[in-house]
């Protein structure tokens, strides 16, 4: 089950910017890296932010959600697809419950295919770094 549209993270200068400029959470498999919504990163300027905020709802308006996977992980395009597939089936039962406006970016450990991760445990180990990066709706 692939994410919608509008939830995917797309072009590489957004995945620079999160790896600059977003917070890191580790997991024995995944690596989660999160950026704030513009909004609640900077305070804003009287007469500078009086255009942006129609900018701002559009990017507000879903979370963004990209997922790395490098072929140190796996040689083999099967595997790194199968990884890829379960971690956005999770993704997609906690879609309804993250805040709007984040950029996530899941990055894949080795780990994860020498130990035969299976859904459940990437649906607890997503649950568990999107707590610490307090991206939970209500969180934030």
């Amino acid at each position: 089950m692939a994410l919608p549209k509008a939830n995917r993270l797309k072009y590489r200068k957004d995945f620079q910017a999160v790896f600059r400029e977003g917070i890191r959470r580790n997991g024995s498999y995944l690596t989660l890296r999160a950026l704030k919504p513009l909004c609640s990163r900077k305070p804003s300027l009287d007469t500078a932010t009086q255009t942006t905020p129609a900018i701002d709802s559009v990017n507000l308006a879903s979370t963004r959600i990209g997922i790395s996977i490098s072929t140190k992980v796996s040689k083999r395009a099967v595997v790194r697809n199968r990884i890829k597939r379960q971690i956005t089936s999770a993704l997609y039962n906690l879609l309804p419950k993250l805040s709007p406006g984040w950029r996530l970016v899941f990055i894949v450990k080795p780990t994860a295919a020498e130990s035969k991760c299976v859904s459940p445990q990437f649906l607890q180990e997503l649950e568990q770094l999107l707590a610490q990066a307090e991206v939970f709706d209500g969180n934030s």
